[in-house]
């Protein structure tokens, strides 16, 4: 195998690869890199697999000799991001002694060259395939908003299982995204508008956008957080081609694919948790009330961060406060239109933190009633986005 490459192509398809390499690999295979050489297409392929999350991604190369071969994924990043800009050529030697199935690579730049063992290709796993799962074009833009908008609230306690992803469904018009750690749960429905396609996106509505009405899956949601950077450097007006069968989900970017084992049992019935009817709503500016959470919770307790939350009818005002014995104690206000009877309700501090930041418009509604019953937080305008989280009780 020869092929000829730059360094930041080289770098940036290692880069991504890279993350599904396992970090405990059950057997050495598993903690290289596949490199397959292509001389026909002149493509150089990169391929991980932890066993559950699989990457694969190629690039444009001079290509002399085909091959394929696995190395180190850390000890090639490592170099390979050390090496100064220009081309690259990396070289592997056919081995005779069938005893060993070990070989050496060379990589040369312009500053030297390194020689690093690596294993046979013939050991490392396939990627699964989707044989027989429909084949669906999403627009980038709905897997954009729904993973900004839910991905941020599955639970990271792999104990939880089905809560570690997120749960996808459809309709004849749009795609929903849920996900809850058990503490607080976001909720977003991303519809398709044709009327707002570019005009050179011609090629009918029907092949990009089918009809989902009975779609459902859950993703685990570290693979849709590898996802969503494949996204960020795409156009939102371009696709993705999903796949789904009984047990994996595929998802292909241009000469980008992401493979990943779907999370098995029944997603929880989120919409049994969020309350139809509120007594008490507030609505307020959401940068105003973040940068007051953001100040305010410097001294919160590490333990609890726990804000307290006190809104006034009268006085048209919501305030934020923090106090902890062993810190000290903080206080801010701001104005807000608060409809029903004044009170104080408190808040783990991160948790309305972290959906303020994912509603992403100018003003909010807060939605509530009496007690420990959840509190619903709804942007004004733009994303159909339903944030809810559980109060934390006031001890008098």
């Amino acid at each position: 195998m020869k092929f000829l490459c730059s360094q930041s192509d080289l770098n940036s398809n290692l880069s991504l690869v890279s993350r599904a390499v396992a970090s405990r690999p059950t057997h050495p295979i598993l903690a290289n890199v596949l490199v397959v050489a292509d001389s026909q297409k002149n493509r150089v392929s990169l391929t991980a697999f932890d066993l559950s999350l699989g990457l694969e991604t190629s690039f444009s190369a001079d290509v002399s000799e085909d091959g394929k071969i696995t190395l180190r994924a850390k000890l090639l990043n490592e170099i390979v991001s050390r090496l100064p800009e220009g081309e690259i050529t990396l070289m592997a030697e056919e081995e005779e002694d069938d005893d060993d199935d070990s070989q050496i690579v060379v990589l040369k730049s312009a500053s030297g060259q390194f020689q690093v063992r690596a294993m046979n290709a013939e050991e490392f796993p396939p990627l699964p395939t989707v044989e027989e799962g429909e084949l669906v074009q999403l627009p980038i833009v709905m897997l954009t908003e729904g993973l900004k908008g839910a991905l941020f609230a599955a639970s990271s306690d792999e104990t939880k299982q089905i809560l570690t992803g997120v749960h996808l469904t459809g309709t004849p018009d749009s795609l929903e995204f849920a996900a809850t750690d058990g503490h607080r749960l976001s909720v977003v429905e991303t519809t398709l508008s044709p009327e707002t396609d570019d005009e050179g996106n011609e090629q009918g509505e029907s092949p990009e956008m089918p009809n989902l009405e009975g779609f459902a899956v859950t993703i685990p949601a570290r693979a849709l957080r590898e996802l969503e950077r494949m996204l960020g450097s795409r156009s939102e007006s371009d696709t993705i081609a999903l796949q789904v069968d009984e047990a994996q989900v595929v998802f292909q970017l241009g000469y980008q694919r992401l493979t990943v084992r779907k999370l098995d049992g029944a997603y929880p019935n989120y919409q049994m948790l969020i309350p139809q009817q509120f007594s008490r709503s507030i609505c307020l500016e959401r940068k105003r009330l973040l940068s007051s959470l953001e100040r305010v919770a410097v001294l919160a307790d590490q333990k609890n961060n726990l804000v307290k939350c006190t809104f006034s009818n009268e006085d048209g005002q919501v305030s934020l406060s923090v106090d902890t014995q062993d810190l000290g104690s903080a206080k801010e206000s701001m104005p807000a239109e608060v409809t029903g009877n004044s009170g104080e309700i408190a808040f783990n501090v991160k948790y309305l933190m972290d959906g303020l930041k994912a509603l992403a418009t100018k003003d909010i509604k807060i939605q509530l009633n009496e007690g420990n019953q959840p509190v619903i937080l709804n942007p004004l305008g733009g994303l159909q986005m339903t944030y809810l989280v559980m109060p934390v009780q006031i001890v008098k």
